[in-house]
């Protein structure tokens, strides 16, 4: 299911007092410009944000960003469990490593073909 892994919504375990703005809204509506705005605004690098910067850029066609953000997620020395858009807790490196997984398929690009 593509839903529950492009938008991520960033609720962590570990650190409950941390924003959880990851640009949800606009991943959901497949507003990928406006997600990437909203997310490159933000200055930390959790891996909230690098996992939604990757999905809005592979949805956009730029797998190369994608890439790079999805490698920097999983390598991020900050864990979190994030809840997926289908209410699903998973490990933040976990999810990067299944995000380049689908990137290596070519499942974002099929999803942005079907939206249309």
């Amino acid at each position: 299911m593509l839903v529950s892994m492009s938008a991520v919504l960033a609720l962590s375990l570990q650190a409950p007092a941390q924003s959880s703005d990851v640009a949800y809204a606009s991943m959901r509506t497949g507003d990928d410009r406006q997600a990437i705005s909203e997310l490159e605004s933000r200055t930390e690098n959790d891996p909230a944000k690098l996992i939604n910067l990757g999905i809005a850029y592979a949805r956009s066609g730029n797998e190369v960003l994608a890439r790079e953000y999805f490698e920097a997620a999983a390598a991020n020395p900050v864990r979190y469990n994030l809840e997926t858009a289908n209410g699903e807790w998973v490990d933040s490196r976990r999810l990067a490593k299944k995000a380049l997984r689908r990137l290596d398929r070519g499942d974002f690009r099929r999803a942005t073909l079907t939206q249309r």
